[in-house]
């Protein structure tokens, strides 16, 4: 934008050449500083905040590895894909419902897509975006996150054609488990499923919703146009999610084998949050405040953040409001949003290791473990939350957080986090990083199709198991995957046919590189989206 001032004065004669060029010489340097405050103010603006400290190359290449992932498990035309080895692959997705649903993500290691923890995927990342894209720009990983973050976000506009209607899945699990193949050279019929006004699907609509809205504030400097999309279909979903309540696990019960859910009541207020974000509509906040905190909150209690459960971070999510205060926010709601944020400090505690609350819910080495199925899901997920806490009460100048009396600061929770990464990197027992790619011990024999099939073989549906049963490495290495993780005894057995261990899931990707988009530097947050 070109800034134009005072043209007609410097057009004047004043009959005195001094003269003259003092005026000349004033606009100029009003211009100069008007140029430079607009520069410095769209910094700011796109990158939250200018002052980097700190980088870590440890991070830097940990975070580029986690994003490549999102290329690995890409459906669709191949656009400048940095993964050999990946090519076409579900071009056909949707159209015997005249749908284009070619885009979106493979969720782990089989062909399927399945809506539901695809939403989640670009929810965490974009919220990651939101909050460090000024981290991943200066290490040149933005563009990559912003582009896997579309490819999702272009699916789910695609599969919600309706107001009340939205494809959840692509693929039909029990056939694509008894295939062991590429995507590439996929041949079998790929159903889809619906949920709509009969058949009702809370919580993936509402997740979805959370993904689009949070979304639409990532591409609202980008692409205004695409923005408002997002927002419009994001609106649209959470009426509908709203309007009929009635878990996807209920009204489509084949879905309970692979991504049932525990209930719908977190979604909501999920996607709530993020719409009040999004749109600054105080109707939004006042659903997950007055309106649904007690039936839906789960206030006083700790709850561990997966794609399943987003209590905690809707209660972190929320104590962003609180830190960073809003105008017009009602007394009462503000006393409501303290009350996530109290709830949200009693995980905080539980996450401190040395905290008289400290949970028991972790490995001896201090791994945070919960459930044995992909257990490095919420060992990252707890990291995220608590760099996030731990840069709000920086940002807003809260020095303590206090835990049954013993005073923490944010550095705390900022080395907890650091202690789930650099375990997840390598300093664990076994000595190995679970992040495929990164340092020279890491799984070989990952469950994954396409990792593990050459690239050149000339194999089917059923054939392609002797791929699947072979001794060799996966010949194609699937940088960046993070796979499931340790047993609570932090041994990890790296076979191909161990999936509850070795098989990567992109949400558990988004939440890595969440964290460690926020542990690349060091810097404060933006107020505000």
């Amino acid at each position: 934008m070109e800034l134009k001032v005072g043209d007609d004065g410097n057009r004047k004669h004043y009959g005195s050449a001094v003269y003259w060029w003092f005026t000349v010489s004033m606009v100029a340097i009003f211009v100069v500083g008007a140029g430079v405050f607009t520069i410095l103010t769209k910094i700011h603006h796109h990158s939250h905040s200018p002052q980097l400290s700190n980088i870590n190359p440890k991070y830097v290449s940990s975070l580029q590895l986690a994003l490549q992932f999102f290329d690995v498990q890409k459906s669709g035309k191949v656009e400048n894909n940095r993964v050999w080895w990946r090519g076409d692959s579900g071009l056909r997705d949707g159209k015997e419902e005249n749908l284009d649903l070619s885009k979106g993500l493979y969720d782990a290691g089989d062909l399927v897509k399945f809506g539901f923890p695809m939403a989640f995927t670009a929810t965490v990342l974009s919220w990651a975006i939101l909050e460090y894209g000024h981290h991943m720009d200066a290490v040149k990983q933005l563009d990559y996150a912003v582009d896997s973050l579309r490819w999702i976000t272009d699916y789910l506009v695609n599969a919600h054609p309706f107001a009340d209607i939205l494809y959840i899945q692509v693929g039909d699990p029990e056939v694509d488990h008894n295939c062991w193949e590429r995507p590439e050279n996929m041949t079998e019929k790929r159903p889809v499923i619906q949920v709509n006004s009969s058949f009702p699907g809370t919580e993936v609509a509402a997740e979805t919703a959370a993904a689009l809205a949070s979304a639409s504030l990532v591409f609202k400097e980008i692409n205004l146009t695409y923005s408002q999309i997002l927002l419009e279909h994001a609106q649209q979903l959470f009426t509908f999610a709203d309007t009929y309540k009635v878990s996807y696990s209920v009204s489509v019960p084949q879905v309970g084998k692979y991504y049932n859910s525990s209930g719908y009541e977190d979604e909501l207020l999920w996607a709530g949050s993020w719409l009040y974000h999004a749109t600054k509509d105080p109707s939004y906040l006042n659903y997950v405040t007055e309106k649904n905190e007690n039936e839906f909150g789960s206030l006083g209690s700790v709850s561990w953040f997966s794609w399943d459960d987003k209590h905690a971070a809707t209660q972190v999510l929320l104590s962003r409001v609180n830190f960073f205060g809003a105008k017009d926010i009602p007394d009462v709601e503000n006393l409501d949003l303290q009350k996530y944020r109290e709830t949200a400090e009693i995980l905080m505690c539980k996450l401190l290791p040395d905290s008289p609350t400290a949970t028991s819910n972790r490995t001896k080495s201090g791994l945070i473990w919960v459930v044995p199925w992909n257990p490095l899901q919420h060992s990252v997920a707890s990291a995220f939350l608590s760099v996030l806490y731990s840069d709000y009460m920086l940002t807003s100048q809260t020095e303590n957080l206090y835990c049954s009396g013993k005073m923490y600061k944010p550095i705390d929770l900022r080395k907890f986090a650091i202690s789930q990464v650099e375990y997840v990197l390598g300093e664990n027992p076994m000595r190995m990083s679970y992040l495929v790619g990164y340092g020279s011990e890491y799984p070989r024999y990952i469950h994954h199709r396409g990792s593990s099939i050459p690239v050149d073989a000339k194999t089917g549906c059923r054939d392609g198991f002797k791929w699947y049963d072979s001794p060799e490495p996966n010949p194609n290495v699937a940088y960046g995957a993070l796979v499931g993780g340790p047993f609570l005894n932090e041994t990890y057995d790296d076979f191909r046919n161990n999936s509850m261990q070795g098989e990567p899931t992109t949400y558990s990707n988004a939440l890595l590189v969440g964290v460690l988009s926020g542990l690349v530097a060091t810097s404060s947050v933006a107020w505000s989206f």
